[in-house]
């Protein structure tokens, strides 16, 4: 019997990579009796990412695309959930490139576990051949930088809270509901904690590798930190309380000890001196994961800049931590201005589904 996958890429202004990723598409090891569809959705984009695939879609039956009206990534793959025909769905993203086996390895890997998503790892690329795109890779490659989240550093098979991206059984959703439409990021980490809490089972593979490529800059990286990926992990609890993850909440108690060490430590000793030892503490990790990084990349200059890089990632990124709690409380964050997307889309939608179901009959 055959098996149909559809490919979902949610693409906005992605000129300069939407070519590399649909070549790497189209050259997956398609195993029989698989047939594959590749949606392209755009979200309005103001440069030629649409004209791109519309050019490959004339060559390519099997590429539609299609708008997507409400721009963000969950209401494209929602658009796709509803209205594709495939038994799974394989959710890529355009500012990446993947292996020959990926589609392959994804599949094998859903049929020998039985898990409703797998995926595997990121390769971390530099965003541009100039030394700050190198140094970006070398703070995202190391677990000082990115903590516990494995699917970023060396990991074994086994199950896990999240992998990037996702190759779902299209049967989940009919169980626990679509992508959330109020997060416009942290939605694929919101899905898969929330099959989690459902009784689900997510599967990380380090054999299917993504190839990703990071911000060219210190600070479009930087500025992304602070303006997209920490708010969102705050407004994150509020939606889903379920999706709560250590390593999200460590950089705002970071930045909240730093902003008061700073401030309270030249009154009084008994918090100068606890101040001074985290922060020695801290200095001697940053200097220590830069040595080490320096050596994987043959880079000497890298202990000496790396270190204030992570200072300066940790503490920014707890920064819109700290923004996006006080949107909270404040009630102008904009995940509290969306109505829910669908019935029981409820901040405790998956503790547990039968209570759930009550409430909203």
């Amino acid at each position: 019997m055959g098996v149909s996958v559809d490919v979902v890429i949610p693409v906005l202004n992605e000129s300069v990579y939407i070519r590399g990723c649909i070549e790497s598409v189209l050259r997956f090891e398609i195993p029989d009796q698989v047939r594959i569809s590749i949606y392209i959705l755009d979200g309005g984009s103001t440069d030629d990412t649409k004209a791109l695939a519309l050019d490959y879609a004339s060559k390519h039956s099997n590429i539609i695309v299609k708008d997507n009206p409400g721009r963000i990534q969950s209401c494209a793959l929602n658009i796709v959930i509803r209205e594709g025909t495939g038994d799974y769905l394989l959710r890529l993203d355009a500012h990446s490139f993947y292996p020959e086996d990926y589609l392959r390895l994804c599949l094998e890997t859903a049929l020998r576990t039985g898990a409703d998503n797998v995926g595997g790892v990121f390769i971390t690329k530099p965003g541009g051949t100039n030394y700050q795109a190198r140094l970006v890779q070398a703070l995202t490659t190391h677990r000082f930088g990115v903590g516990d989240s494995e699917f970023r550093l060396d990991a074994k098979e086994q199950a896990a809270d999240t992998v990037p991206y996702g190759f779902f059984q299209k049967a989940i959703f009919d169980r626990i509901g679509l992508f959330d439409e109020r997060l416009v990021r942290a939605q694929d980490y919101e899905i898969n904690r929330r099959i989690i809490s459902s009784d689900g089972r997510v599967w990380l593979n380090p054999n299917i590798r993504v190839f990703y490529h990071n911000q060219p800059n210190l600070v479009q990286f930087y500025r992304k930190q602070v303006e997209k990926e920490a708010p969102y992990n705050a407004y994150l609890w509020w939606v889903a309380p379920y999706a709560f993850a250590v390593r999200h909440a460590i950089t705002g108690v970071f930045a909240t000890g730093v902003l008061g060490g700073l401030i309270l430590s030249p009154f009084s000793q008994w918090i100068l001196w606890p101040f001074l030892a985290v922060m020695g503490l801290y200095a001697l990790l940053a200097i220590l994961s830069a040595y080490q990084q320096a050596v994987k990349y043959k880079n000497p200059t890298y202990l000496f800049v790396l270190p204030g890089c992570f200072f300066l990632y940790h503490f920014l990124h707890g920064i819109g931590v700290i923004v996006g709690v006080l949107r909270l409380l404040t009630h102008t964050a904009p995940v509290q201005q969306k109505k829910e997307p669908w019935l029981g889309a409820g901040r405790l939608r998956a503790w547990p589904n039968d209570s759930n179901t009550k409430r909203h009959n």
